[in-house]
């Protein structure tokens, strides 16, 4: 589908998913079709969209929107996220800013903060770059990323492929990198992904985020290369109704092997999936859908599996521990994400931890 802005900038913008709505934030590098064949952003989609319609858009300059723009200022991609919601019909609901599309997202928060129930940001910043007292080493780095993306962005390299996913996606396989490449090639033009960073250095919602009184979850990754893990504390300590969630991990981009991954949803889902909003979303972890009736289901061997995983154990590790062997240890490991109701490891040893398991050595 597509819309078009007061200025007459064409938007192409999509839904996808069941449940009510969440609205995501666009942010640089995506393109409403090819998302759905990448690793990048695919993953992320389908899981968000069992419990939610998404409603995700390409930014101007990118993807399916028109590509070749002359405004590309904080305002004009605020101005963007009021066409495509309006253009969706939405009164109101949750809003999800992913890295640059955070400050967008606030901003919007901030002019209309009666359509917005709730405010999930990730790896994200309230200060661009170029506006966190940056150094002469600060700013000649910046400029020199900035020249290597009008370079190198979406060629046919390993060496490019090595040193862009280095910053988005440093625990990325080869193929990861290829795919982020990719990505990068359809999303957007050389000149307009080196404008599209140069814009986003020099964003600054610091003066708006104490305004802004609406719910908020931010989580950010410890590790993050490409946004630091200070920034997102400081976006949760600027917002006035905020919790914050570190995760673990150095990738900027979740991907299915994180373990940030699984922690990232459940919490999300969690914190949206509560009428009360902030001031209950932290009891609704330990009791939102299978919690506690899971935790009834499982039997006392399963309760001294999900133990050890919640430790850090690995299988084998647990086999050696409980003296049985490696395959009963997985059956049991399959059964209690049924029981559950996680997908994989991440999630399971998150959920034990909110349960009370893995706290106490002696238990």
């Amino acid at each position: 589908m597509f819309c078009r802005t007061p200025e007459g900038v064409t938007l192409a913008w999509a839904r996808s998913g069941h449940g009510p709505p969440l609205v995501k934030a666009a942010n640089w590098l995506s393109h409403l079709e090819h998302d759905w064949q990448s690793p990048v952003w695919r993953p992320l989609l389908e899981r968000l969209g069992r419990q939610h319609t998404v409603v995700r858009y390409d930014e101007r300059g990118c993807g399916l929107s028109d590509r070749e723009v002359d405004d590309l200022s904080f305002e004009a991609w605020v101005e963007d996220l009021e066409a495509v919601v309006d253009a969706a019909g939405l009164e109101r609901f949750p809003l999800l800013g992913v890295s640059q599309g955070g400050p967008i997202a606030i901003a919007y928060a901030s002019r209309h903060p009666e359509r917005v129930s709730h405010l999930v940001l990730y790896g994200t910043y309230l200060r661009g770059r170029l506006r966190r007292d940056p150094t002469p080493s600060d700013r000649e780095e910046a400029q020199t990323l900035v020249r290597l993306v009008r370079v190198g962005w979406g060629k046919d390299s390993d060496a490019y492929h090595r040193v862009f996913a280095s910053l988005f996606w440093p625990e990325a396989t080869l193929e990861q990198m290829k795919a982020f490449a990719e990505l990068q090639r359809v999303s957007a033009s050389p000149e307009t992904a080196a404008r599209i960073v140069e814009g986003f250095d020099r964003v600054d919602v610091t003066d708006l985020a104490p305004g802004v009184h609406v719910p908020a979850l931010v989580l950010h990754v410890e590790g993050d290369a490409r946004i630091p893990f200070e920034e997102g504390r400081r976006v949760a300590a600027t917002l006035p109704d905020a919790a914050f969630v570190p995760l673990p991990g150095t990738n900027h981009v979740l991907t299915l092997e994180d373990p940030a991954f699984g922690q990232f949803l459940h919490r999300v889902e969690a914190f949206l999936g509560m009428d009360g909003g902030l001031a209950t979303a932290t009891r609704a972890q330990g009791i939102r859908g299978t919690g506690p009736r899971g935790l009834d289901e499982l039997t006392p061997r399963q309760k001294d599996v999900l133990e050890l995983m919640a430790r850090g154990m690995d299988n084998a590790s647990i086999a050696r521990h409980l003296s049985i062997a490696p395959k009963t240890v997985r059956n049991h490991v399959s059964s209690v994400f049924a029981k559950l109701g996680v997908g994989h490891r991440g999630e399971a040893v998150v959920r034990a931890r909110e349960l009370g398991f893995g706290k106490d050595p002696g238990r």
